[in-house]
């Protein structure tokens, strides 16, 4: 016997997720601080990053590269393409900033678990290889130094849309309309119909 009972057409409504804004602001709060980049180079043995030189190069380059399209577009057009530009480097130092938040988290957690002395799985593995938390850190001050050089690119990529454009980069937001206004104005549309 076939199943005669309707089937809903309507599905649950997706929740949204909403992600915080990429600006330099929240870059600069997740990435290491030059100071703290020179500490993870030295206690690691790892090879310094040179801010300011990537910084420098960033604004040079993104300076370079608008000086020599800027006569095929006007200063909008120019405006636009800089947005996206300094977005797209802005987006890249948050998301290295998170992913190094979350691997200095882990390091956090499991070489705290290696303090503990009643867990046996814990415990460093066969002499002479490092133990999972060794890696975890080596690994999360590798990916520092990583997001320090795309936060110097970014601020670079921002100073050069301040001097191309005379204006403080900020994120572009879409505009969302409020759903009632909307509503409100298409059923005014429909209304005019019948006039």
């Amino acid at each position: 016997m076939a199943n005669t009972a309707k089937k809903s057409s309507t599905a649950p409504a997706a929740k949204a997720v909403i992600r915080p804004a990429y600006t330099i602001e929240r870059a600069r709060l997740l990435c290491p601080t030059v100071d703290q980049a020179e500490r993870l180079a030295i206690r690691f043995a790892l090879e310094p990053v040179d801010f300011h030189e990537i910084k420098d190069a960033t604004q040079g380059a993104n300076t370079a590269s608008s000086t020599a399209i800027e006569s095929a577009m006007n200063e909008q057009a120019l405006e636009i393409h800089l947005q996206r530009i300094v977005g797209a480097f802005v987006a890249s130092a948050c998301g290295a900033g998170d992913f190094y938040s979350a691997k200095v988290t882990l390091a956090r957690e499991l070489t705290t678990r290696l303090s503990n002395d009643s867990r046996d799985e814990d415990r460093d593995g066969v002499a002479g290889f490092d133990s999972k938390a060794t890696r975890a850190r080596e690994f999360a001050a590798q990916v520092g130094l990583q997001a320090m050089a795309l936060l110097a690119a970014a601020e670079g990529a921002v100073e050069a849309f301040a001097k191309i454009t005379g204006s403080e980069w900020k994120p572009y937001a879409r505009a969302v309309p409020n759903d009632k206004k909307v509503d409100r104005l298409a059923a005014e549309s429909e209304m005019q119909a019948f006039d």
